[in-house]
């Protein structure tokens, strides 16, 4: 950069160019009042109100985060003329480049994920939605840090549509998560998913989707290989990171206890049950007595046939002794005339008395 270069802002002189998107550059920039090296990211001219207002939301969010995997934001401007960010300045390298010659060993991927996938959550923990996240947007130092950059289409979570038209897809096709591509909600899974495929990439040496259009339809057809070889628990991450439901996936903050080695397991989010139906309300019937059962008697046993007809005889010979000496009411039963004396010699008299007069 040379001293009669402009000045950005009154402040900050541009270098070289260091990366560039849709809508901004990245120069090699200096702040001429601390005489320090920065980033500045530099918004075109043609960029649109539309532009104007991601910038604007991008350098307020960013203004307010402070963590050490984020790029540290020092100054922005949106005015009309003038939107620009001034960052602090990475020197190294992108994942990008870091992956050129060929796949990454597992153990540093895991690691990698482990400081990013935390990155993520302290986001998230803002309701900071990424949207964007990809190996060109991951910044390794020359210390091997790694650093999480450009919200340039990040968003508020509870601000969804406000900034951005509902038929935009934001983010980079090769990158996005299912829901992203069939148009659905996208919220924090979204970055989770888009983390695991960049690991994955990392491991492999090869992307997932990649193509165009044709690769945003293949997510939706077939889930990602991910290689048995690597260790478990990098692929116990990557599976719980890249399933197609976003109900299903892991937050990012269980993703970096996997990948750091912080815990062995870690159970998906449950979907929330469905609402429970409306009370029923009972139908107004007419009045019934209530059914009542009778209980059932145990029958008895048949007794043997002799003994029952004994008793039947017994009952009919005592029911006609006292049909036949019950008083009759209208004239009081004599006694048997006296026969004589008592004794055997009178017996068969009496007998003949008593006879007459059981027969009336």
């Amino acid at each position: 950069m040379t001293d009669d270069a402009p000045l950005l802002g009154a402040r900050y002189r541009l270098g070289s160019r260091l990366g560039g998107g849709g809508m901004a550059d990245v120069h090699r920039a200096m702040d001429t009042r601390l005489q320090r090296l920065v980033a500045a990211k530099v918004f075109r001219s043609a960029t649109d109100e539309l532009g104007r207002k991601r910038f604007a939301e991008e350098a307020r969010i960013l203004a307010g985060l402070s963590h050490p995997g984020l790029v540290t934001v020092h100054d922005f401007s949106a005015d009309e003329d003038e939107l620009f960010l001034i960052m602090e300045l990475i020197e190294g390298g992108t994942l990008a480049d870091a992956t050129e010659s060929g796949p990454m060993r597992p153990e540093d991927v895991a690691d990698i994920g482990g400081k990013l996938a935390d990155v993520l959550a302290y986001v998230h923990g803002n309701d900071v939605v990424h949207r964007d996240v990809k190996p060109t947007n991951v910044l390794i130092g020359n210390d091997g840090r790694a650093y999480l950059a450009d919200f340039g289409v990040s968003r508020l979570a509870d601000a969804a549509g406000r900034l951005t038209d509902s038929r935009m897809v934001v983010g980079t096709t090769t990158y996005m998560a299912p829901e992203q591509v069939s148009g659905g909600d996208v919220g924090f899974p979204a970055d989770v998913y888009a983390l695991g495929l960049v690991l994955l990439e990392c491991v492999t040496g090869r992307v997932e989707y990649p193509g165009g259009p044709d690769a945003a339809v293949a997510r939706l057809v077939r889930p990602p290989q991910i290689p048995f070889s690597i260790p478990a628990r990098l692929r116990r991450g990557l599976l719980a990171m890249l399933a197609a439901d976003p109900a299903r996936r892991i937050t990012a903050e269980q993703a970096g206890d996997l990948l750091n080695g912080r815990t062995t397991e870690v159970i998906a989010p449950v979907p929330p049950p469905l609402p429970a139906p409306p009370p029923r309300i009972p139908q107004q019937r007419a009045h019934r007595p209530p059914t009542q059962s009778m209980p059932i008697q145990p029958q008895p046993s048949h007794p043997p046939l002799a003994p029952v007809a004994a008793g039947l005889l017994v009952v009919v010979i005592l029911a006609a002794l006292i049909v036949a000496f019950w008083p009759d009411g209208s004239e009081t039963p004599g006694l048997p005339p006296v026969s004589g004396s008592p004794g055997v010699d009178r017996l068969p008299e009496d007998l003949a008395n008593l006879e007459r007069l059981v027969r009336g």
